[in-house]
């Protein structure tokens, strides 16, 4: 497996970034390339500039073209961060409404009405994340983060990419032997894709 990690937290010694180390163990059979988006300095925000000229190439915005060149290259892409107000960080956002841009993950053929998606390589999508409410909470509000991936992302992908959703709901309430086994969930769980 070609394997895309992108890590969104802004602390290391995080409990998220212990959930990603335990998820690239758990990949050490594959081929992983990581994009860590702090340490990185990913600007998050959309200038006017690129929402001006969102439709034109992809060679005309390089700040964008390892990330582009990932997208592309992968056959599993695993998103790791916080949830934090029912969605992704700002950070990871910022980096999808940059990065997942026409001639990247869809192009828009003329005098066509809907968008042909391009990233028909990625067939699997994981999420691992966590949660300071309980699932109960988070499926009142809907499930905001789980939306974004399972409904916007990945109908950019194969036409069959499944979607994987590890979460630690509650965190702020979770014990030390909680936090303990979710490790374990994710790296067994990334240990298992096929």
């Amino acid at each position: 497996m070609r394997v895309y990690v992108v890590y969104c937290h802004p602390l290391e010694g995080s409990f998220i970034s212990a959930a990603r180390d335990r998820a690239l163990a758990g990949l050490s059979k594959h081929e992983v390339r990581v994009t860590d988006l702090y340490a990185e300095r990913f600007r998050p925000e959309l200038s006017a500039w690129e929402r001006t000229h969102h439709l034109d190439a992809p060679e005309t915005k390089p700040e964008i073209a390892e990330y582009a060149a990932n997208l592309r290259w992968c056959d599993t892409l695993v998103f790791i961060y916080p949830t934090w107000w029912s969605g992704q960080p700002a950070m990871l956002k910022g980096w999808i409404d940059r990065v997942w841009v026409a001639g990247v993950v869809y192009e828009l053929p003329p005098g066509a009405n809907r968008i042909r998606p391009l990233l028909g390589n990625i067939r699997r999508l994981v999420v691992v994340t966590s949660h300071g409410s309980s699932k109960w909470i988070n499926a009142l509000q809907g499930e905001g983060g789980k939306r974004v991936v399972s409904r916007a992302l990945r109908v950019l992908c194969h036409w069959r990419a499944r979607t994987t959703w590890i979460a630690l709901y509650g965190i702020d309430r979770a014990s030390d032997k909680d936090r303990a086994q979710f490790l374990q969930r994710v790296e067994r769980k990334l240990r298992s894709l096929r």
